[in-house]
């Protein structure tokens, strides 16, 4: 088969490449579409790899074209999204169904090979079907979503309560949809780029806040009746708007950091003696599984996916790249700023 392997930093090959079998209990995907994850980028970009040479890939969708013995659950033909981690379902956290907590994980896409290539072999309980009125392109952000779905499950979420989302980037946008969906009173956007905040709105946001303007706190306190948010998720994994979820955050209310940080967060005492006086709780939130096995963030993305209550938008993509231009997708990103959404990858 054809692969976009990374064989050292900043080096992409499409090249021929074993291609894999399905063994028991395991089928083969034919990958229509595979995502650049916001952390693939440092994979490639920054040494950020398990070891080389590597197949990068955890966004995906396809079809099932082989079946290993044992497979009963689907069949050739299926349209498939890919679930990237491989639990070993026999630790302590396991056990006890915290599957993202499992110490002796596998990961495709990470620490072995992904769906940057035009197949992939996953167990059969990591292919989650979806209707064929779902597009693959659909399909390969099935996991950004449910990523955003079990932030929201992080906080233990109840409707009728003011949610504040910060960052209106993919994941931002999802976990906004999902708190609408569980029935938020309202829901506010926070970002710096007001094209990504009129996304918001479009996709359902009642209220957006460009964080750059003066003053953008009395709007919160005239918002939410000068008491702060209920809850508050952090999407964008910067250390400003880490600080800025303690300022939005009200009284007894809940604070989940669903981004991935790259710099240091300081505690001083006036942020210390901000989370002391209000007494939120604050949570992290880790990739996005439960049990049973892939859990219920899952089986609600393909439902709401299906249904059309949980949306995508075409400005959520950036560009449609043929796989064997993987190398100059990557190279975009050493640009700040000129990738303004998904990349995904695409077998012609």
């Amino acid at each position: 088969m054809k692969a976009a392997v990374v064989y050292a930093n900043e080096d992409v090959r499409y090249i021929d490449f074993e291609e894999p079998s399905p063994g028991p209990g395991e089928v083969k995907i034919r990958v229509k579409v595979s995502g650049i994850c916001g952390s693939d980028i440092p994979r490639v970009l920054h040494h950020g790899v398990h070891y080389y040479p590597i197949i990068l890939g955890h966004e995906f969708a396809g079809d099932v074209v082989e079946l290993g013995e044992g497979v009963t659950k689907l069949k050739i033909g299926d349209r498939v999204s890919g679930v990237p981690l491989l639990p070993c379902l026999t630790c302590y956290d396991c056990e006890k169904g915290n599957l993202s907590q499992c110490k002796e994980y596998s990961f495709i896409g990470s620490r072995q090979h992904g769906s940057n290539a035009d197949y992939v072999v996953v167990p059969e309980r990591n292919a989650v079907r979806f209707d064929d009125h779902i597009s693959y392109e659909q399909g390969a952000l099935f996991e950004p979503a449910t990523v955003a779905l079990h932030g929201l499950l992080c906080n233990n979420y109840q409707g009728g309560r003011g949610v504040a989302i910060l960052g209106g980037g993919t994941i931002g946008l999802f976990t906004m949809q999902w708190a609408k969906i569980y029935g938020s009173r309202n829901v506010v956007v926070f970002d710096i780029c007001d094209e990504r905040l009129q996304l918001a709105l479009d996709l359902g946001a009642d209220y957006v806040i460009n964080t750059t303007q003066e003053g953008f706190m009395d709007q919160v306190l005239k918002l939410t009746d000068g008491r702060g948010f209920d809850y508050v998720y952090e999407t964008a994994g910067q250390t400003v708007t880490m600080y800025q979820s303690f300022e939005l955050a009200g009284n007894k209310s809940e604070i989940c950091f669903i981004g991935t940080p790259h710099a240091d967060l300081t505690f001083t005492p006036k942020v210390w003696e901000n989370m002391n006086r209000k007494e939120f709780k604050l949570t992290g939130s880790w990739m996005s599984y439960s049990s049973p096995f892939p859990g219920e963030e899952w089986e609600l993305t393909a439902h709401y996916f299906s249904t059309g209550q949980l949306k995508i938008d075409p400005r959520f993509i950036h560009d449609r790249i043929p796989m064997h231009q993987a190398q100059e997708a990557f190279l975009m990103f050493k640009t700040p700023g000129v990738v303004k959404g998904k990349n995904l990858l695409v077998n012609e």
